[in-house]
């Protein structure tokens, strides 16, 4: 959730992901998905994204590419 959303839960997100994450999505489009993160691994962008990192290491960074 965005800060700017007092009183929300946050958590958490390793920088790439995150940039991921935002990439993919508006702050709107994520607010409408809530606090789920099932619902963001449902997206395919983001399921392809996770299968790809999930053997890096946990300091592995590198750029994020943007939907164009």
């Amino acid at each position: 959730m965005p800060k700017a959303k007092k009183g929300r839960v946050t958590v958490p997100v390793h920088p790439i992901c995150h940039r991921a994450i935002h990439a993919n999505f508006t702050n709107a489009q994520l607010a409408r998905l809530g606090d789920d993160p099932e619902r963001l691994r449902a997206d395919e962008a983001i399921g392809k994204f996770l299968d790809w990192i999930a053997d890096k290491p946990p300091d592995f960074h590198a750029p994020t590419r943007g939907r164009r």
